[in-house]
């Protein structure tokens, strides 16, 4: 047996396989109101018939004017609860198991009239807005959306929920000291929104469920913060909930004389450093869509789930082409397509 094809089990969660589909934005058109679509539906479903053990669904907003673009997927409404039902019934009938990954684009929601902000920084580029900074009672407004998204997303039968606390977005925003320049609680403990998200939301869990976490290791841009800052960040996530972190990198700005590595597995050393560090599982992501390097990640246990990204959106089998190339045969292959391999 592989270490990517063994089983893993956190909390309430046993997954028959250690491949994660990492949350990829699919900015449908036919999906303005926040509402999976039939687009969707196939698009996810698709690769729990191809194998992943652990679906992640596109970031999932809990504020409509908290959507990167009108496009996006939102869990601010009951009406939106169905169609994930739908999505995360289909996908246990092939196996897999399925989160959400709820969030608020804070000062990146680029179709917002007004964006919102721990400070009032716009972020670069032609398309975003400058943004209102939030005041101290409509933070904690932001932080009780987060608790009813994660009352909706657990209705709709996920088995995990995953908070973006990464790639420049609003937990990004307040836990950087280059976007967080408040005077007030929320300025004066970067983590302190990001704590009160993860309690929020396992209020609304159940108890065995897990809960996730992506963060951003490090910030490229002059001024960001590095891999030191986001351990004592994380440190206080995992006191306040948080089960296991999703590691990648970036996202706050143009990377300025640090930049992010364009290479397989350039990621992997933050998600080893804070694995050893907090003493928590990690996920691994970017670039590992090498099978021999996603079974060397976990082998050498600086992970212990893969996230593939675009890996599977370029290849909705690339599960069951990873355990080929493997040598591990698979037992639940769909009968219908058994013969092909």
């Amino acid at each position: 047996m592989t270490h990517l094809f063994s089983p893993y089990e956190i909390k309430g969660l046993k997954l028959k396989n250690r491949v994660v589909m990492a949350p990829m934005c699919q900015y449908s058109v036919t999906a303005k109101d926040g509402i999976p679509n039939d687009w969707h539906f196939t698009h996810y479903t698709s690769r729990a018939v191809g194998g992943a053990g652990l679906i992640i669904t596109e970031m999932t907003d809990v504020e409509p004017d908290g959507r990167i673009t009108d496009y996006d997927l939102g869990i601010w409404s009951d009406d939106q609860v169905p169609a994930f039902a739908r999505i995360v019934e289909a996908c246990h009938g092939y196996g897999a198991k399925v989160g959400i990954q709820i969030a608020h684009a804070g000062r990146k929601a680029e179709d917002a009239a007004v964006p919102v902000a721990p400070s009032a920084i716009r972020f670069e580029g032609s398309q975003y807005k400058e943004p209102k900074e939030l005041t101290t009672d409509e933070v904690k407004r932001i932080v009780e959306s987060f608790a009813a998204g994660t009352r909706r997303a657990v209705k709709a039968g996920v088995d995990t929920l995953e908070i973006h606390g990464a790639h420049g977005y609003l937990v990004h925003q307040f836990q950087s000291p280059y976007t967080n320049h408040r005077t007030d609680e929320y300025g004066q403990d970067l983590a302190r929104f990001g704590v009160e998200v993860v309690q929020a939301v396992k209020s609304e869990m159940p108890s065995d469920m897990p809960l996730l976490m992506r963060v951003s290791a490090v910030e490229y841009v002059d001024g960001g913060y590095g891999l030191e800052h986001i351990i004592e960040i994380a440190r206080k996530y995992h006191g306040a909930g948080v089960d296991m972190f999703h590691v990648s990198s970036g996202g706050e700005g143009r990377p300025g004389a640090q930049r992010p590595g364009n290479y397989p597995g350039y990621q992997v050393p933050f998600a080893r450093a804070i694995k050893s560090e907090l003493d928590i599982p990690v996920i691994a992501v970017g670039m590992l869509e090498d099978p021999q390097l996603a079974e060397s990640v976990l082998g050498n246990g600086d992970a212990d789930l893969i996230a593939i990204a675009r890996g599977l959106l370029r290849d909705p089998y690339w599960t069951i082409h990873a355990a080929q190339a493997l040598g591990v045969k698979l037992e639940d292959i769909p009968k219908q397509y058994a013969r092909a391999f």
